[in-house]
């Protein structure tokens, strides 16, 4: 299928501007160009990180990439977010008691199963097997039934797995003694939650992140930009919801407040990445308050 085709439909899928063709073939796609050099000098499937704060477009670029290279490409790719690895909200609630009560919400190192996550992509790569994708639904806060899971049954040539802390490091313990928002200060002032999340980010997430071969950033200016997008992003998932007939799931997302609160759960590792992370991808996408893209730079060389 026409590459303009595969992006014109995808615009009227994700009800996207009109604008966002000019963008993907000006920015995204060279780079699907460059991964496609790279798989084919391999017969092993090849993995994309994507990294970028909540609300950045990580999710769209990933669904694009997808859209891409099976249609117009004929290759079998399949795109995970950490957000599906989440530990079920029964776990999270143990997690709560005998640990952090933060450690109930979502969203933080700690709070996903990185042993799932690294055994799914781990199946994905032999290229042997069928294997179960985890998905988790938002609006109830917990992980769907197995038989609900997305099954792959063919080979995967491509895995992008995205997520908002992929590729994120832990701080040094010296970083975490300051409070960086009202809600450490009044909720964790002794830090435990903080330094929990931390040594998670320390001792388990390396190993997930080391199985990525090609890495991407779209990095926000602040982390004062990341409100406005995922509030953006709240009432996308809460319209998409009602149109599909959901009314009491939409009722249950978050409103202003709630969510004005909710990101201060991750504002001291989204700032820490912003400031770490960019000069370690091969890809990296410099964007505005309004997710334009302002630079364009490849701070590690992509060796296929």
């Amino acid at each position: 299928m026409a590459i303009h085709t595969v992006i014109s439909e995808f615009i009227q899928r994700h009800a996207l501007p009109d604008d966002y063709s000019r963008i993907a073939q000006k920015w995204f796609i060279p780079v699907v160009d460059r991964i496609l050099e790279c798989k084919a000098g391999s017969d092993e499937p090849v993995v994309i990180g994507i990294n970028g704060s909540q609300g950045s477009g990580k999710s769209t670029l990933a669904d694009l990439m997808v859209c891409v290279l099976q249609q117009v490409h004929g290759l079998n790719a399949v795109a995970l977010s950490i957000d599906d690895f989440y530990l079920t909200r029964r776990e999270r609630e143990q997690l709560a008691e005998k640990v952090h009560p933060l450690l109930l919400t979502r969203g933080v190192p700690g709070t996903h199963d990185t042993g799932l996550a690294c055994r799914t992509l781990a199946r994905l790569k032999t290229r042997t097997e069928s294997v179960a994708i985890p998905r988790f639904d938002k609006s109830r806060d917990d992980r769907y039934p197995e038989e609900d899971w997305t099954m792959i049954t063919q080979p995967v040539d491509i895995i992008i797995l995205e997520g908002w802390c992929v590729g994120s490091s832990a701080q040094e313990s010296h970083a975490l003694a300051t409070a960086v928002n009202r809600l450490e200060a009044e909720e964790d002032a002794d830090g435990t939650w903080r330094n929990y999340v931390n040594l998670q980010l320390r001792e388990h997430y390396p190993q997930l992140f080391s199985l990525v071969d090609i890495w991407i950033m779209l990095k926000a200016p602040s982390f004062e930009c990341v409100f406005g997008w995922r509030l953006e992003q709240e009432e996308k998932l809460q319209r998409s919801l009602v149109d599909q007939g959901c009314s009491d799931a939409a009722t249950a997302l978050m409103d202003r407040d709630a969510i004005a609160r909710f990101i201060q759960h991750y504002q001291r590792i989204t700032e820490h990445t912003l400031n770490t992370l960019h000069g370690s991808v091969h890809f990296l996408f410099e964007l505005d308050g309004q997710r334009e893209i302002e630079n364009f730079l490849m701070p590690v060389e992509l060796v296929c």
